[in-house]
């Protein structure tokens, strides 16, 4: 093709030489498809064509005609190396989480969803007390009158019970934009002016609510469908070369830069990625596999990570390796912080034994003591469900604990329920192991080094 000055011509002219470069586009799809990798030898293919000279932009045509997603960037071998601890850690939760081995698995998976459910919610200005949280997950009222918060916080709790069921479906089940679109509205149905389950039709911005400055853009909305339809499709295309948890990590990451919806998107692509990990890593309960905890106690470098690979706009040629780092020190340190309050319960267990005996109560009350322990208010409904007593054997249960100094009654009627005493939190206290806080990468040089320093020459 003849070139010719970006200024020569007519209105009329440019837009010919436009329609014919997008017929040349179309033509070509079938065969820079499999290059799509290689953002660099597109372009370098459309200038060769003369197309970057009539300024045909290269993000739309990645977006409108090869719509490429993140892709996962090549592992350096220390993150090969990370995920080896991460699975043998996972391998000592699914051992020490089992049932037939602790009778406390359950208060545990309970405290997890918990979790969960609330660090999701408050780190995007839902005002919920992890109180709401358990309560949500117990299906009991909140300690006080319901609202919008209480409403959004029942939501999510849908849709991780939703995840679970999706968990124990066949192998062959198929992710799909429709799959999206349920999580968000079960996420967002307390909110209608949001539009929950249906994509946005505007352009989305995210901004620094301290500076009110924009800090991301996504891509355009035409454009959102055939995205999360690259996603879903790439989900569906599981390859036994990329681990689990890589494959959770960009679902999350790929799900958030589109961002798909007016509002509910960060809750939402943390949801999907605990449903990756829930589907495909079969080891371990769904409610042990998430991350979700993890990162809303690491807020600002969860957000700082994404803001590093995102760079302000929808660009997925750019490295998700600094993501893939942040995920797997998550899984690392969630997976520690597990296993650490494992050994915790144990000890706790004992002593809480020692002091049911000392008073002559039933073992049963144990329920009780270990909510209060943790700071969750206890309700005579609540304990009879987990007891499996009846009003009055609770009411007993619960007034013996108050009198011999174990628990304090709160509130009247409707609102009645029982905190810890300074007796119990006591207990609860001796009972802590001292968190190490450990970054698997740096265990890695360290270990590196005092390898060397044990080669001979190198070392005493």
């Amino acid at each position: 093709m003849q070139q010719v000055p970006r200024e020569w011509g007519t209105q009329r002219d440019r837009e010919e030489v436009e329609h014919r470069s997008h017929i040349f586009m179309d033509q070509s799809i079938k065969h820079l498809r499999p290059l799509v990798m290689d953002r660099r030898f597109v372009s370098l293919y459309l200038y060769k064509c003369n197309y970057l000279y009539y300024d045909i932009d290269i993000n739309l045509f990645f977006v409108k005609y090869i719509n490429m997603i993140f892709t996962i960037p090549k592992l350096p071998t220390e993150c090969q190396k990370v995920l080896a601890k991460i699975e043998d850690l996972r391998s000592q939760l699914q051992f020490a989480t089992s049932d037939s081995l602790n009778r406390w698995s359950g208060f545990l998976a309970r405290m997890a969803s918990a979790r969960a459910i609330h660090v999701s919610n408050t780190m995007e200005g839902i005002n919920v007390t992890f109180d709401d949280a358990v309560a949500a997950v117990d299906r009991e009222e909140r300690l006080k009158p319901n609202d919008e918060d209480w409403f959004a916080l029942l939501g999510y709790r849908e849709a991780l019970d939703y995840i679970i069921q999706l968990s124990k479906e066949p192998s062959n089940y198929e992710y799909s934009n429709a799959t999206l679109s349920a999580l968000h509205f079960m996420i967002m149905k307390y909110d209608l002016s949001k539009h929950p389950g249906r994509f946005r039709s505007g352009e989305i911005h995210v901004t620094n609510t301290a500076t009110g400055e924009t800090v991301y853009t996504g891509p355009d909305p035409e454009s959102v469908p055939s995205l999360l339809e690259e996603l879903v499709g790439y989900l569906n295309k599981r390859s036994d070369e990329d681990h689990v948890i890589i494959r959770a990590a960009m679902a999350h990451l790929n799900l958030t830069m589109i961002h798909p919806f007016k509002d509910g998107n960060g809750r939402l692509a943390r949801a999907l990625q605990t449903l990756v990990l829930a589907r495909e890593q079969q080891i371990l309960s769904p409610v042990f596999s998430s991350i979700e905890e993890y990162v809303g106690r690491n807020v600002s470098d969860y957000y700082q990570v994404l803001a590093e690979v995102g760079q302000g706009s929808w660009h997925p040629e750019n490295d998700a390796l600094p993501w893939i780092r942040f995920c797997l020190t998550a899984h690392y340190r969630q997976a520690m912080t597990l296993l650490r309050r494992i050994r915790e319960m144990g000890s706790l267990y004992q002593a809480l034994e020692a002091e049911i005996k000392k008073f002559a109560l039933n073992e049963r009350v144990t329920n009780a003591l270990i909510d209060a322990a943790f700071r969750i208010s206890v309700r005579n409904s609540t304990y009879r469900k987990q007891a499996g007593v009846s009003n009055q054997v609770a009411k007993n249960d619960l007034a013996s604990l108050v009198a011999n100094g174990l628990l304090l009654p709160k509130g009247e009627r409707r609102w009645r329920h029982y905190v810890a005493s300074d007796k119990l939190l006591e207990i609860r206290k001796a009972a802590k192991i001292e968190t190490t806080r450990i970054d698997p990468f740096d265990e890695l040089k360290n270990e590196a080094i005092q390898k060397q320093g044990k080669l001979p020459g190198l070392g005493s």
